[in-house]
Formats: structure tokens, sequence, C-alpha cells
């Protein structure tokens, strides 16, 4: 009987080894929607993965770039301050910084607004200048912010001398972005392209040898009297953000008359 037993085990044995034999595919292929199942859950989760790390980064990358901004911003506002500081040492008066509010985009008017007012102790006339030359002054003085003419507005006009040689002459504003007009020189006044233009001082309002402009172009006509001198502003008249007020006592505190328009800076 145990042979027998035997026998039969190792026959059932071997039976069932041809049937796992043959049934090994058939189970493989059975667990194949499971695993992929887990397979594709594993790569959607892994997609997601990178889905949210992806965004993260991004987010960050951009908080770098405003960050860079920022400092790239405040590197150029340092340098602008450090040229105001260097300017204003260049004055015997005292100083007051303002920042450009607006800008008049009416195209017959060269005007801006500040952000220092008669709080600050800001009067009708005072000078305005950045770090490179004299921007204009005060028209109207608010509260907390005021108006200020540019040099080239078409109601504006500075005593300036030339550099080179004194020769003085009134600069006036022709209602042009950076262009100015020196007017009432003859044909051959000694005057030419290249001169730089400065505050002569004359009438007490802009302070003296401060550069106003630049002479760009001259046409002497010789059926005309007068030569006609275009100039360049020094100042960045349309750029600069920062100004320097001249604190110093001022000519007059009536408002400028708008039937004199032509007095401005005089």
């Amino acid at each position: 009987m145990m042979m027998i037993a035997d026998y039969r085990t190792s026959m059932l044995d071997d039976i069932r080894s041809v049937f796992s034999l043959v049934l090994y595919p058939l189970q493989i292929v059975a667990s194949m929607p499971e695993d992929i199942g887990l397979w594709f859950d594993d790569q959607m989760d892994s997609h997601q993965v990178l889905i949210t790390e992806n965004e993260e980064y991004r987010i960050a990358n951009l908080l770098l770039k405003a960050q860079l901004q920022k400092f790239s911003s405040l590197q150029a506002e340092n340098i602008r301050l450090r040229s105001l500081l260097k300017s204003s040492r260049k004055l015997s008066d005292q100083i007051l910084i303002a920042e450009t509010l607006s800008v008049d985009l009416d195209p017959y008017k060269r005007q801006i607004v500040i952000n220092k007012g008669s709080s600050s102790g800001v009067y009708v006339g005072q000078p305005i200048l950045d770090a490179h030359g004299i921007m204009g002054q005060v028209t109207y003085p608010g509260i907390s912010s005021s108006t200020a003419i540019l040099i080239t507005d078409p109601s504006h006009a500075i005593p300036v001398q030339v550099n080179r040689n004194g020769l003085r002459s009134v600069l006036y504003g022709i209602g042009e972005a950076n262009s100015l007009e020196l007017q009432n020189l003859p044909n051959n006044a000694d005057i030419i392209v290249g001169d730089k233009l400065i505050s002569s001082g004359l009438g007490g309002r802009f302070p003296e040898g401060y550069p106003v402009a630049v002479v760009v172009k001259i046409t002497r006509d010789p059926g005309q009297p007068f030569a006609q001198i275009i100039a360049e502003a020094s100042a960045y008249l349309e750029q600069s953000r920062e100004v320097l007020l001249v604190i110093a006592k001022p000519v007059s505190q009536k408002p400028p008359s708008q039937e004199e328009p032509s007095n401005h800076g005089l």
C-alpha cells in the first residue's frame, strides 16, 4: 500500500507540475490587468508629482525674477540718488529731493507734478533740477504736491550764457520734448554747435553756472538779422524720476501772470 501511495503521490506531483506549467502563462495573463492598472497608477502619480514640482519651480522662478527686477530697480534708484547727491554738493543753497508723480500730456504744455508741496516748504518760482541740469520751476505749490513748468514749455524763458566765452542770451522753450531756442543772437555771434549753455544767474531765480542745454543746430540766413539756434536740454526732462528743489529765498510769491507767459525764469 505504501508503495502504491508513494507511486500515486509521485504521479500527482508530476501532474501538478504539468498543470502548473500550463497554467502559469494563464495566471500571468489573468494578472496583467491588475499589474497594468498598478503600473498606470504609478505613472499617473509620477506624472502628477512632476506637474506639481514643475508648477512649484515655475512659481519660484517667477518670484526670483520679480526679486531680481526689484534689485535692479533699487540699484538704478541708488545710482540716481548718488548722482543727485553729487549734484546737490555743487549748490550753495539747501536742497529738497522730490519725486515726479505725473507728466502733463497736453502737447502745448510741458509740465510735471511732484510729490512735495507747501507743507514741505515748496514755493512759487522754486527751481527744479536733476542730476544733469536745470529742469524748470514750480508754478503752483499745493499742500502735498506741486505743479512745475519745464524749460521746454513755450511760455518759459531762462537767462543763460555760453560756457566757452560767457556770451549771454535767453533760452526759450518751443514746446518740444527736449528742444529749446536761443533767440536774438546776431549771425556773427561767437557761438558754435556743441557749446554748452549754463545758467547766468541773472534775475536771481536759477542757481548760476548750472547746465541748461547744448547747442545742436545753428542756421545763419544772411537775409535775417538773427541766427536760428536750437539747443538740447541737458536735464533728462522726460526720464528723471527724482528731482532737486533748490531752497532759496523766493523771488516772488505772486503766481506767474497768464498775460506774461514769456517771463518765466526771468
